[in-house]
Order: C-alpha cells, then structure tokens, then sequence
C-alpha cells in the first residue's frame, strides 16, 4: 500500500517515480539507470552535435507532406520574414507581398524558386524560395529556406527623425502638421 502511495504522491509532483529509469536499493536511495543517465547528461549539457544536417532534417521535418501546398502568409511567417501569420495575411491583402512580380492573395501556394518580395517595416525583402516549409523554425534554419537579394537597410545615422518638436511648445498648427507630413513623406510636396 505504501509503494502505491509513493507512485501517486510522485505522479502529482511531477516525477516519474524510483520505477522510472531508476532502481531502488536496499537502503532506499536511487539509483539511475545507465541509459536514462547518458542521455539526460548529453542532453543537459548539450554535448548533442548540432550542425548543418541537424538544421536540414528540422526543416525536411517542418516540410508539408508530398503533394501539399503551403500559403505565402503562412511560409513568409515560417521562414520569419514577419511577426505573425495575420501580419503575413494582412500584408499580402494589402498589395504589400508579390510572387513572381504580381501581387497575391494570403492563400497564394508557393512553390521552390518562387521570387517573393515583401515590403514589410520601410525595407523591402527580396528572398527566392528554396525549401518550402509549413511550420516556424528558428533563424538559422528559417535562413537556410531562402535565398535573401534584399538590398542592405540604410544605415542608422542616415535615417533623420522627422517631425520631433520641442518640449512644452503646445499643439501644433496646421502649418506645423503639414510641414511634419511633408517631412515624413505622407503629404503632397509643396
């Protein structure tokens, strides 16, 4: 009766017990099974080799199955060139996303050497599909997916900030708004 209470105080606590990759001794301490100690010892200290292959088989593993296609929001978002997938959606329901030089809608399929260009964030991101994938991976996976022909960012420094007004100086006028439009480029030129 006392092993079963063990067994069920062990399993509310969250480890799985002295019969789980583990025998008990005859003074009650635990002893590890030489199995379950080598992996958990590699997989602590991460002595697991990580690698190109491994990169590849977590992107052949995020890969949709034979047959299947993938929607450009959807592997925009993969491959982390947005956020989330509805900034994905939304972009292309907004003319901000082209495959092949036309613009497309959010279930668009895409297919390996596909141009996308993605105006996202003032920069404009040019990538040629690889691989295509389904689900997010991390960034260097979600790198090895694309081909990036993007031209650099501007650098900081260039980048003035427009439109920053002095403290305590008030609303400003319509004047002062149309000249803080011109500044960011959303108003007619003058």
């Amino acid at each position: 009766m006392a092993s079963g209470t063990q067994r069920n105080e062990a399993g509310r606590r969250g480890d799985p017990g002295p019969s789980a990759g583990a025998s008990t001794t005859a003074d009650g301490t635990g002893v590890a099974d030489a199995t379950t100690a080598g992996t958990t010892a590699a997989s602590a200290t991460g002595d697991a080799p990580r690698d190109a292959t491994d990169a590849v088989a977590v992107a052949k593993a995020a890969a949709p199955a034979s047959g299947e296609t993938v929607r450009v929001d959807s592997w925009i978002w993969s491959v982390r060139l947005v956020k989330t997938r509805s900034m994905g959606a939304t972009a292309c329901r907004g003319g901000h996303v082209r495959v092949n030089g036309e613009r497309v809608k959010p279930a668009y399929a895409v297919r390996v050497g596909d141009e996308v260009r993605l105006r996202h964030a003032d920069r404009e991101r040019i990538v040629i599909v690889k691989r295509v994938i389904r689900k997010r991976v991390g960034p260097p996976v979600a790198a090895e997916c694309y081909v990036d022909k993007s031209p650099p960012p501007p650098p900081r420094e260039a980048v003035a900030p427009a439109g920053i007004r002095d403290r305590g100086t008030g609303r400003p006028t319509k004047r002062d708004r149309r000249e803080l439009e011109r500044l960011r480029g959303l108003g007619p030129p003058e």
